[in-house]
């Protein structure tokens, strides 16, 4: 991809246009994934995502639109200081590791970073013991069995 022998792209919209396009460009290896939103293309369709789209041919007689100002920033209040950023939303599996190492350390720089989880998952009641025994044993490995706990309705 750095050689521009080949593209990388990810995040397909409903449109077909990638969120994110490597090219010709340096790549980070956390970016390079098996995944399910992520594509290997060809130089030449790389190369062609990567070209502008032409300019629709417009009248001479049509004025020129005129471009509109930019936004002025809202000035800070005197002594603003810190303000809390929060994320919420649902992450789909296909993106669970890519978020530990593309999200949580941009986050890190930042002071006091908190990150919870709140999992909800149906299972057979059948199975269930033996899930929550795993799930137990999964938390004393990782040193969390006293910051997360299994909650299963009686």
């Amino acid at each position: 991809v750095a050689n521009g022998d080949f593209g990388l792209a990810s995040g397909r919209g409903e449109d077909g246009a990638f969120r994110r396009l490597w090219y010709a460009e340096p790549i980070a290896p956390e970016e390079v994934a098996f995944e399910e939103d992520v594509f290997l293309l060809t130089k030449a369709r790389a190369e062609a995502l990567r070209r502008p789209p032409e300019p629709s041919p417009t009248s001479h007689d049509d004025p020129l639109p005129q471009p509109e100002p930019a936004p002025t920033p809202s000035p800070q209040p005197a002594g603003a200081g810190d303000t809390t950023l929060r994320l919420a939303g649902t992450v789909p599996p296909e993106v669970w590791n890519r978020l530990g190492i593309r999200l949580l350390p941009k986050l890190r720089l930042a002071k006091e970073l908190r990150v919870g989880i709140d999992l909800a998952v149906t299972v057979d009641a059948r199975s269930r013991p033996e899930l929550e025994t795993e799930l137990r044993q999964a938390l004393l490995d990782l040193g969390l069995s006293d910051r997360v706990r299994v909650i299963f309705p009686p």
